[in-house]
């Protein structure tokens, strides 16, 4: 088990597009079994790529762990796009590992389509609701370079700005292995 250190709010990785997959080798492969074992054990239901310093269009999720959603498998999503979302929103409390000790409400579609590659780079088609559509949006964010924080009021956003500064510099306790202090853009 190989635990990497989650980028953080302010890391450049964060805010960057992230690069189509087109070949799944057996360094793709190590990155998503370690994806999975640094998302579970900080006690995350998603992680996308860029969370652990990789530009690579990646997300894994695994929320077996939720009463109630006990019968879904992990998934892996390469290359994922969303093709289509419902009208009806629903809103939800939403926190991220790169933001920790922030939770606020965000207004999501309550169901998804997408398309993503397995590991044999073999399209599917999936289509997702409530918490699984929503951890997919969220990660699938992460991908365009786009936070849950974004999201949100600005009047909440004026109310978690200090504690987002603290994050940037590494000024609270880690639960995690987190990226060492990096030049970073206020925001």
């Amino acid at each position: 088990m190989t635990l990497l250190p989650i980028t953080l709010i302010g890391d450049k990785i964060l805010r960057k597009k992230a690069t189509r997959v087109t070949e799944v080798d057996m360094k793709t492969i190590e990155l998503i079994k370690n994806m999975f074992d640094t998302m579970r054990n900080a006690s995350g239901i998603g992680l996308a790529a860029n969370q652990v310093g990789s530009d690579k269009s990646i997300i894994v999720v695994d929320i077996s762990g939720v009463e109630d959603c006990e019968e879904f498998k992990p998934l892996v999503l390469i290359n994922p796009k969303i093709i289509s979302r419902s009208e009806d929103v629903s809103v939800f409390e939403e926190g991220c590992l790169s933001i920790p000790d922030i939770r606020a409400d965000v207004e999501r579609p309550e169901s998804i389509t997408l398309t993503y590659n397995d590991t044999d780079l073999k399209e599917i088609t999936l289509k997702a609701d409530d918490l699984l559509a929503r951890v997919v949006q969220h990660e699938y964010d992460h991908l365009q370079g786009i936070l849950f924080t974004d999201l949100i009021s600005d009047d909440l956003k004026k109310k978690v700005k200090k504690d987002i500064i603290k994050i940037k510099m590494r000024k609270i306790e880690f639960q995690y292995p987190v990226t060492e202090d990096v030049d970073y853009q206020m925001q």
